[in-house]
């Protein structure tokens, strides 16, 4: 059987991993398959949404890190993409996951005769290398250490403090000769997934907890149930995320003015609206949109802080506007 090239784009909450692979796939040879397993904090699952816009074969493991579990939900979804036969898988773990055992699961015996592990990318925002509770972050410093590529991402929204603060500690870190980039947009470069892993040492341990025990169910609404709602939490962080019936629709001003002043570390979301389903992505209050030709589709909100917020206060916002069915 052909070996699988792998990758796995890692980084922490809000760098872009997302928006890298949408680039990635949007410029994909054009007879090429390719197949991702996407690893999701929140229990509602957005970024496959998203992905599965540009025609990609998509599985997801939600609620929590992908490999906390004896590994049973990350193999199980990397089997069924592999069945697919794929010409390229990417993995992209949780912001808050830690790679090492995403990397031992791939290179182990059950693995090494069906994927061919390649370069891991780290995308990284500049500007988190003067906050603490990023460089702080154990998980944060050990995408670094395990990163054949590290990207700094969003360099279009940096000025030069935060650039220097990057560079000057990828100087002091010296990521074992991984090779560093700085980029706008998540444009990685093609021929950075085919650059030969390097086995690197992760700083610390993997050793963390989450809720969730087992594989997540699939989200189904009862007969005229509106939505479901979903929490975990983890690694000093908390989510919440919402599931709306298909038929709810939310008036797109007020959900744009909702996510603005919200304030949260990370904010996903796919809903449907009056003018049509959109993405958005907000980090530290910053609302980016793109329309998707999503039709029918369930609305997923996924909310993430490191504070418990006021999660019935908010379901009571987003219940407030939107519309009970889809005008005709």
């Amino acid at each position: 059987m052909k070996r699988i090239p792998t990758n796995i784009i890692t980084g922490f909450l809000g760098a872009g991993k997302t928006t890298a692979i949408l680039s990635l796939l949007s410029r994909k040879p054009e007879h090429e398959k390719w197949a991702i397993l996407i690893n999701e904090f929140g229990n509602v699952g957005v970024d496959g949404a998203i992905l599965e816009q540009q025609g990609a074969i998509i599985k997801e493991v939600p609620g929590g890190c992908m490999c906390c579990v004896a590994g049973l939900p990350m193999s199980v979804g990397i089997n069924a993409l592999l069945a697919q036969k794929p010409d390229r898988l990417l993995l992209e773990p949780t912001g808050l996951g830690h790679p090492k055992e995403v990397i031992h699961k791939l290179t182990s015996e059950s693995y090494r005769n069906y994927v061919d592990l390649r370069a891991t990318i780290t995308v990284v925002d500049p500007r988190h290398f003067a906050e603490s509770i990023y460089t702080d972050n154990i998980n944060f410093q050990d995408q670094l250490a395990l990163a054949d590529v590290v990207v700094a991402n969003k360099i279009d929204q940096c000025d030069d403090f935060d650039l220097y603060t990057f560079q000057t500690a990828m100087e002091k870190a010296e990521p074992q000769k991984a090779l560093i980039a700085e980029v706008e947009h998540g444009r990685l470069e093609l021929e950075w997934l085919d650059i030969e892993r390097t086995d690197r040492q992760a700083q610390h341990s993997h050793h963390h907890g989450h809720d969730q025990a087992e594989p997540l169910p699939e989200l189904e609404l009862a007969p005229g149930q509106q939505f479901i709602r979903k929490e975990n939490h983890g690694q000093g962080y908390h989510s919440c995320g919402w599931f709306f019936a298909a038929d709810q629709l939310f008036e797109f001003s007020k959900l744009f003015s909702l996510f603005s002043n919200l304030s949260a570390n990370r904010i996903k979301a796919v809903v449907n609206t009056e003018n049509g389903c959109f993405a958005f992505n907000v980090v530290n209050q910053v609302v980016s949109v793109n329309e998707l030709s999503l039709e029918g589709f369930e609305s997923r909100i996924e909310v993430i802080d490191s504070e418990i917020l006021p999660w019935d206060e908010l379901e009571n916002i987003l219940c407030s506007i939107t519309a009970n069915t889809v005008a005709k």
